[in-house]
């Protein structure tokens, strides 16, 4: 599996990953916490794809990670390049909650952030963007709640 980032730089793999996600929860178990995945793309010469995993500890702040996947062509697509991001944020939300949930002690609410929205060109594939999100097990947010796609991810786009 790819490397996954801190903010700071600090590079992560994936079985590395899990065990902060674990300690943060565990340091302070009586917190609510949200996990949240989310992917975002941008076309350059090729399509970067950014997946993040935000822990957020409800009123208290949280932490998040990222990878970049790019594509050896461009999808100029956009219907193509959502799905793309859709299918990327659902393939690591199955793995994360399944990792996760291997501990019961940890208790944690799990979202699917998509970027796309009832304004502007993604419009026509919301329904069908959420349908397969719930379809496959996730709470699913959009824009302008999608923060996890659309402001965190979108960072490193």
């Amino acid at each position: 599996m790819d490397k996954f980032y801190s903010p700071q730089g600090k590079s992560f793999t994936y079985e590395q990953l899990l065990k902060e996600v674990i300690l943060f929860i565990k340091k302070d178990p009586e917190k609510h916490y949200k996990i949240i995945i989310g992917t975002d793309s941008a076309n350059h010469g090729t399509t970067d794809f950014v997946s993040a995993i935000v822990i957020y500890r409800v009123g208290h702040g949280g932490r998040f990670f990222w990878r970049r996947i790019t594509t050896k062509n461009k999808i100029i697509n956009l219907r193509n390049r959502i799905y793309k991001e859709v299918m990327m944020s659902l393939k690591l939300a199955s793995e994360v909650l399944f990792n996760l949930s291997q501990d019961k002690n940890l208790k944690f609410d799990f979202e699917v952030h998509v970027d796309i929205g009832s304004q502007g060109e993604t419009r026509t594939m919301l329904q069908e963007i959420i349908g397969m999100v719930r379809g496959s097990g996730f709470e699913v947010k959009t824009k302008p709640e999608s923060y996890g796609a659309s402001k965190v991810a979108d960072r490193y786009t």
